[in-house]
């Protein structure tokens, strides 16, 4: 999936992966992962998500990494902040207080970057992707991750034949294949259907998240 498509949903306003609160979930199963205050969390494709003020106030140093400038102009804007700002080979920095945005590519992120990071929050990241760039989203950027660091997946599960993603289905199956070098638990499936108007006027007939702990247990 070319950059220029997410580019433009966000020039379009066409974000409806944007939520406006925080993800209950995270709020849920974040704390069973036990990182201690002060932690750094990568939280990539980033967006401008709410979930990221949320970390912050649970006492962690985030990272998140996003392609739209817009979305992160729109992130600092709707909190009232005003970021620091540099820039490096990685991209454009933006920091403010404990949270800080690179506007970039997250496969370009490199080992001494992510070699502090103990947590990964990934709710809008791996689903949003075609599979063969998930292959290459795990074996670049999981892959650099740190042995010990533990991490939050959130999935959708549905028929893929009956919708074109993004968000795009990610079964269980294809989540156990980051093992060996991960553990991989999954903690909770929920039926939403119901809650996502959306999905059922596109014809899709079942719908479900999904969410995993997982731990890098090798490196």
């Amino acid at each position: 999936m070319h950059p220029d498509f997410w580019l433009q949903r966000w020039h379009d306003g066409q974000i409806g992966f944007h939520r406006e609160e925080v993800m209950p979930l995270l709020q849920k199963h974040w704390q069973d992962l036990q990182l201690p205050r002060g932690s750094r969390v990568l939280v990539p494709l980033c967006g401008k998500t709410l979930d990221m003020h949320w970390l912050a106030a649970q006492g962690h140093r985030v990272l998140g990494v996003e392609l739209s400038p817009l979305a992160v102009a729109q992130f600092f804007e709707e909190a009232g902040i005003q970021p620091q700002h540099h820039s490096s080979p990685l991209g454009e920095h933006y920091q403010a207080g404990p949270i800080e945005i690179i506007c970039g590519d997250a496969f370009a992120l490199d080992d001494t970057l992510l070699a502090d990071i103990a947590g990964i929050y990934d709710r809008a990241a791996l689903i949003a992707l075609p599979p063969e760039l998930r292959q290459r989203y795990r074996d670049t950027v999981y892959q650099r991750l740190p042995a010990g660091c533990r991490g939050l997946l959130i999935t959708l599960e549905y028929p893929q034949e009956e919708k074109a993603g993004p968000p795009f289905s990610v079964e269980q199956a294809e989540v156990i294949l980051f093992a060996p070098a991960w553990q991989v638990e999954p903690v909770e499936r929920r039926d939403i259907l119901a809650q996502e108007p959306g999905f059922r006027a596109e014809g899709v007939s079942a719908l479900s998240t999904a969410v995993y702990r997982m731990r890098r247990v090798e490196s």
